[in-house]
């Protein structure tokens, strides 16, 4: 379980292919604690820690994930957003984040905002019902509110630390990020779909 509070932008430094995508990532403040097997929010995704070392950390990627989530991710050179797990007792500044993408968003517009930005997404088909107005989503592993519903889309407004101290600053129409809409709209929708 995540906050959608980024730690720091990391840095995908080497990719192998084989049965998984194992993936080493530059980083230092989430190394500070890190260990094997320890779980760590990638742009958002999930995953755990194989290997540890002075400089970074690998992980391994199902191909599941790696059709769930936005390709330009796990290329050489991305700067990903991290997140170390949640402890028990931690503040809970954002939102629970699960670091289970629901799918890729795509940007389609940035305007301008008095202080801020607003970046419009359109999630993928089936997920906006997920997605209210004041409620939260994670994009990219960033914790944000909904600030607006436009058709099937969305927006967020970003404030000028959150695009400093993650990646979404360097976004621009047409750019996907990994969307995972709120937890608690999931629960509530599937068990009105019951009833």
């Amino acid at each position: 379980m995540f906050t959608g509070l980024v730690e720091e932008t990391g840095k995908i430094l080497e990719v192998e292919e084989g049965p998984f995508l194992k993936v080493r990532i530059g980083a230092r403040r989430v190394l500070e604690d890190l260990e094997v097997g320890d779980s760590v929010a990638v742009d958002g995704v999930c995953l755990t820690a194989v290997a540890v070392d002075g400089e970074g950390f690998w992980v391994e990627l199902a191909r599941e994930t790696l059709r769930r989530t936005a390709p330009t991710t796990w290329r050489v050179g991305h700067r990903p957003n991290l997140e170390r797990a949640l402890k028990v007792g931690d503040r809970l500044g954002g939102h629970f984040v699960t670091g289970h993408v629901d799918g890729v968003a795509e940007l389609v517009e940035v305007r301008e905002a008095p202080g801020a930005r607003d970046f419009v997404f359109l999630p993928p088909r089936g997920l906006s019902p997920y997605l209210a107005e004041k409620g939260s989503v994670a994009l990219n592993g960033v914790s944000l509110t909904v600030a607006g519903l436009e058709g099937e889309a969305f927006l967020v407004t970003l404030i000028p630390h959150t695009l400093a101290v993650t990646n979404l600053g360097g976004l621009g129409p047409g750019d996907r990020v990994n969307l995972e809409v709120d937890l608690i709209a999931r629960y509530v929708a599937r068990l009105l779909g019951r009833a």
